[in-house]
């Protein structure tokens, strides 16, 4: 590992040393550390680029991570990487990519993630975006839950900086006492752009979820959100969809609720707004630029 690998890996999976436990790191397509304990195993895809992470019953206060770095250019990077959480466990999964492009193509990665929660288990899952260099850094991540009786999933994404160009896309199905938290976060700035897409279906008995999206967009940079949250039981699903604007900058939601059932209660909410005056005047008071001010808004908005 050289500093920018290291750089990465702590930007994107606060990794400052080799983790303990189950870990898989990927750099450039191909998987340079890798270690599996009895608890939580992780195997090589036979049929295509990836990995299973298995999981056993009952294992709690675990984590296992499975970062990606790129360090190079015009490189397309495609993952497939399927969770299987045994029944009663209760766990931490840590991913992230970051990309450092020092040349003019571009590079990509496709993360694409499917998550299978048996009864009565728990995952939190962070998964961080970060690009750097000079060109094109692109990041297209799928991930599908699938939710037995009683599991949990919380998800946390962040896009951090510098990602050019990404297309997130959740699904979700939530059978019966389930409940889903998802959280993301994001910053774009230049000409970048950004899209998410949230597809959750309902379908169980006192089924849950919410979704938190919390965005700033900078200068000449888009972002787009779509959610579609389908009831098909009595349930409760909340959407809500907070932007910052700046500068010439875009950001369209789209929401979109669908209640199947007379039951089911689903609520959107969506707010898009520059930063209040009041709150740069406060700040500039105490001695700190127009700029710095504004910085610090957004850090504290996105942090």
């Amino acid at each position: 590992m050289n500093n920018i690998d290291k750089e990465l890996l702590k930007s994107v999976a606060d990794l400052h040393f080799t983790p303990l436990g189950s870990f898989n790191i990927r750099k450039n397509g191909e998987s340079v550390g890798r270690n599996s304990t009895k608890e939580i195993e992780i195997i090589t895809k036979k049929d295509k680029s990836g990995i299973d992470i298995i999981v056993k019953p009952g294992v709690k206060n675990k984590s296992v991570h499975i970062p990606v770095i790129i360090t190079v250019g015009d490189l397309t990077d495609i993952v497939y990487n399927d969770f299987y959480i045994g029944e009663g466990a209760d766990v931490i999964i840590v991913a992230g990519c970051g990309i450092h492009n020092p040349t003019l193509d571009d590079s990509r990665h496709d993360g694409i993630h499917a998550f299978y929660l048996e009864k009565n288990s728990k995952v939190k899952y962070i998964e961080k975006h970060l690009g750097t260099g000079k060109g094109g850094k692109i990041l297209n991540p799928i991930t599908k839950i699938f939710m037995k009786n009683g599991s949990e999933f919380e998800m946390e994404t962040l896009q951090i900086g510098g990602v050019t160009y990404s297309k997130r896309d959740t699904q979700a199905v939530l059978e019966d006492n389930t409940k889903l938290l998802i959280k993301e976060k994001i910053l774009t700035t230049e000409d970048q752009e950004a899209i998410t897409s949230f597809d959750v279906q309902l379908k169980g008995k006192n089924s849950h979820v919410q979704v938190v999206s919390r965005s700033v967009a900078k200068e000449n940079s888009k972002q787009s959100f779509y959610s579609n949250i389908s009831g098909e039981a009595e349930c409760f699903g909340h959407v809500e969809c907070d932007g910052i604007l700046l500068d010439k900058a875009q950001i369209i939601s789209v929401p979109k609720v669908d209640a199947k059932c007379p039951e089911a209660s689903l609520v959107h909410e969506a707010a898009i707004g520059k930063i209040a005056g009041e709150q740069l005047l406060k700040l500039m008071s105490l001695g700190l630029s127009h700029e710095e001010a504004e910085n610090l808004i957004i850090k504290g908005y996105l942090s």
